[in-house]
């Protein structure tokens, strides 16, 4: 497939690009910094402003996908899903966040007391993109929110995946960002979720 992704060179981005260029697809690496993007083989990195309304969605037209792996913090959800419609790009991949998932029924992540208050304008950020999403009814929509430990770590291959709950074992809540890009990639390649959230963790 032809794959724009957007925030290719942070923790996550970087890896699901590495995985997107070992199964052999052709992708749009954009970041505000594209110097910094692995040079890898079907990698075309790509200066592009996530906030850059007019220009973003250019750069996204005649994909088959977009992804998107930026901060919920430093970008503007809204402005993201109108840039994909605007480019007329069906299907929408979000490396989401684990906040909004459930640790008993009704009751999220984000909302419980030892929340950390360092991760909370993120983690709010994400559950706003979800619900942004889940009112989008034109697009083919996919948020993917890690476990609540997202580190670097092994690309595996053995994981969980889960719908709205918190993933847990007796080791706590984590998933490395490369078994999170498997996990992502084959998502893209044969969507099981399309306009739902779904998680991954061990």
């Amino acid at each position: 497939m032809k794959i724009a992704l957007i925030g290719a060179s942070g923790n996550a981005g970087s890896q699901i690009l590495a995985e997107l260029s070992r199964r052999g697809h052709q992708i749009t690496a954009l970041a505000r910094h594209p110097e910094k993007i692995a040079q890898l083989p079907g990698v075309s990195p790509v200066k592009g402003d996530v906030y850059d309304s007019e220009n973003l969605p250019k750069l996204l037209r005649g994909h088959d996908a977009v992804a998107s792996a930026v901060y919920f913090s430093a970008s503007d959800p809204q402005l993201l899903i109108n840039a994909v419609r605007s480019a007329g790009v069906a299907r929408y991949m979000v490396v989401g966040g684990a906040g909004s998932l459930e640790v008993a029924p009704g009751k999220r992540l984000i909302d419980q007391p030892d929340f950390p208050e360092a991760y909370k304008k993120e983690a709010s950020g994400g559950a706003k993109f979800l619900q942004l999403l889940r009112e989008t009814t034109d697009l083919e929509w996919t948020f993917l929110s890690p476990s609540a430990m997202f580190i670097h770590g092994e690309r595996t291959g053995i994981f969980r995946l889960g719908e709205d709950q918190l993933l847990t074992n007796v080791n706590g809540s984590s998933i490395s960002f490369e078994d999170y890009a498997i996990a992502f990639v084959d998502e893209l390649e044969h969507p099981q979720h399309v306009r739902k959230r779904f998680t991954v963790g061990y």
